[in-house]
């Protein structure tokens, strides 16, 4: 199977082990994410998941409001002890996170949590695009799978930019909030509210807004 280097980034970006040690433990493991991970646990290159099997329950249940009230959203992330949990830094990943769910409004935490038939029809959809394109039906696939990725970005919390510093993703700043602290951190579920959602009306660019928020 070959290795590209979208799958060695999302590797790198789960484990945080090196870029050579991720694509060596996907050529030996025939590309296979999951067993991927494993080997590299088991190397102990892995920093973030060896505490994947850990137990977070304890955390912190945080808060959003945009533009007096036009958003909101309440989002749970979870740690393993209330030592962690108190911490500014903490308190200041859970404003983050409630932030990116109000400005990018993602429909899912993980990949893992797309429904298969969702999944399914979205695929279709974009076959049948490419094939109205004109690209030839030998290669369509593989832009399926390429778009598919796309699709991830824009609805998966952890696959999206940081709205903050769109040069990493949300996977990668709890990635890295769970090396800093020493202990798992995970986003356990959340919800967003918008005002009149569902009536028609003007849109406007809420990511940009709420990136100028931040600077200022």
């Amino acid at each position: 199977m070959e290795i590209t280097a979208a799958m060695v980034k999302e590797l790198r970006e789960r484990t945080q082990a090196g870029m050579m040690d991720c694509k060596k433990a996907l050529v030996e493991n025939d590309g296979d994410m999951d067993k991927a991970i494993a080997y590299l646990r088991e190397k102990g290159l892995a920093a973030a998941a060896k505490k994947a099997g850990r137990v977070a329950a304890e955390g912190a249940v945080d808060s959003y409001i945009h533009m007096g009230g036009k958003i909101g959203v309440l989002v749970e992330v979870n740690c393993e002890t209330d030592f962690v949990a108190n911490t500014d830094t903490f308190k200041s990943l859970c404003h983050d996170i409630a932030l990116q769910i109000a400005a990018a409004n993602p429909l899912y935490i993980n990949k893992e949590d797309v429904p298969a038939a969702a999944l399914e029809a979205e695929k279709e959809i974009l076959r049948q695009q490419a094939l109205n394109e004109g690209k030839p039906e030998k290669i369509v696939d593989r832009m399926v799978e390429g778009r598919i990725e796309k699709y991830y970005k824009e609805n998966c919390l952890m696959e999206q930019p940081f709205v903050k510093n769109p040069d990493i993703t949300v996977g990668t700043l709890v990635n890295e909030a769970t090396l800093a602290s020493g202990e798992k951190i995970t986003v356990r579920r959340f919800t967003r509210y918008e005002r009149g959602e569902g009536i028609e009306k003007k849109q406007s660019d809420l990511a940009a807004e709420i990136a100028e928020m931040t600077k200022k």
